[in-house]
């Protein structure tokens, strides 16, 4: 990939340097965001989707930009009014937007995956900025127009919530970025991490990926750790599944297969005992930030809990003080559970051919088990992957009533 490690050690991306991509992607969406205040509220229309803003940087500063310790760099904006609506539609203010991802520097996750990009969370949790190679930048405009479409009729979706996509042009290259909604929040420690795609072929996670800090398994390890699955209260089952199932017709609809749900599980139960075994109670983070905002706690947008029932219902039925936007769930020992779920990797629909090509063997030797299908059967099988073997109802106890009238049977057959 285009990843690598300079000789003071620091991560490069096409031989840029992180530090200086940060500061890049800071400059860039600072002014981008200001100059598209100036630009009054209006309805998006089909040429929003294909429109390309750029601006010069220069490291000695402009009348439109500052000064900077960078090398020069240009900074491209795509689609930025489709953008600022969906932005608004998931209630994201400009200037929160702004202060969340320009106010502290960008901080680099290093477990990035198999894709070879570099991950940059902001410093409050709020938003995930990922570079994507070219070809994922060019399908993601391509989509732009149903994405709006989809998500005007159903802004409750568990697909990726984008919010920019943007380019720094630094030293003869492109450096295509895409910032989203986070799904992991730090500040929650998160005990299994699965990747579930909903085929068991080579579906087990690697002895190298075992061997991480925080390895994400797959589907058979999920089938071998949880063979009962995960049990949520029948309306947040119905919830999760409607979605599930509406997300997958717009995901088919658009010809993309091979994506994930990205399943991370926190223990409630298992977080208490580890408070106790510490001997304190980790404390929540109580600092604030000058503007008054608990640093790094409370998700504020798009939590999983939201993408499935709205505001309306973030009570669930387990009583904590703060669950950190995670869907209420339980283990089949009864251990209390939050969950943090979503979609990911829709943006690599054009890798097919050369995934047909590996699987080929493959499929002639079992078809239904292997991961690249037809997107209609991909979107089925994932769905019923999903709804039967990894979420389940939790099982109803039968009601007072029929107790009583079991009651009243007896003295008749006596």
């Amino acid at each position: 990939g285009h990843r690598g490690v300079d000789s003071t050690g620091e991560t490069t991306y096409k031989k840029t340097t992180s530090s200086a991509l940060k500061g890049a992607i800071q400059l860039g969406i600072t002014h981008t965001v200001g100059s598209l205040s100036t630009k009054p509220e209006r309805d998006v229309l089909m040429q929003d989707f294909y429109v390309v803003e750029s601006i010069f940087f220069p490291s000695e500063g402009s009348n439109l930009t500052p000064a900077h310790h960078y090398n020069d760099f240009r900074f491209k904006t795509y689609a930025p009014v489709a953008f600022r609506y969906f932005r608004e539609l998931f209630g994201i203010r400009p200037d929160d937007y702004l202060y969340s991802l320009c106010s502290e520097p960008l901080i680099e996750l290093s477990n990035s995956g198999a894709s070879g990009s570099l991950f940059y969370v902001s410093s409050d949790d709020e938003f995930i900025i990922k570079t994507v190679q070219h070809k994922e930048a060019e399908f993601l405009q391509k989509l732009l127009p149903g994405y709006y479409m989809n998500l005007n009729q159903n802004p409750r979706t568990l697909l990726p919530k984008f919010y920019g996509l943007y380019c720094v042009q630094a030293g003869g290259k492109n450096i295509r970025i895409v910032v989203m909604n986070n799904l992991l929040p730090r500040s929650v420690r998160m005990h299994l991490k699965y990747d579930l795609k909903g085929s068991t072929y080579k579906r087990r996670a690697s002895a190298k990926e075992r061997d991480k800090a925080f390895p994400t398994f797959k589907d058979l390890d999920f089938m071998q750790d949880l063979p009962d699955g995960l049990f949520l209260d029948a309306d947040m089952y119905n919830a999760l599944c409607k979605t599930l199932q509406r997300d997958c017709l717009v995901l088919q609809s658009f010809k993309i297969m091979d994506y994930s749900l990205l399943v991370a599980i926190h223990s409630l139960d298992q977080a208490q005992r580890e408070r106790a075994a510490a001997g304190s109670h980790r404390d929540r983070d109580g600092e604030r930030d000058p503007r008054g905002r608990p640093a790094a706690q409370r998700a504020l947008y798009s939590t999983a809990m939201e993408s499935i029932q709205g505001e309306a219902r973030r009570g669930g039925t387990i009583e904590t003080d703060d669950q950190m936007g995670g869907i209420p769930a339980r283990n089949s020992r009864g251990e209390r559970l939050l969950l943090y779920i979503g979609i990911i990797d829709v943006l690599q629909s054009y890798r097919f051919v050369k995934k047909l090509e590996h699987s080929w063997k493959a499929l002639v030797h079992d078809g239904d088990t292997v991961s690249v299908h037809r997107p209609s059967f991909y979107a089925e099988r994932f769905q019923r992957f999903m709804c039967h073997t990894v979420f389940r109802r939790i099982p109803l106890k039968p009601s007072p009533s029929k107790k009583s009238r079991a009651g009243a049977a007896l003295p008749k057959r006596s």
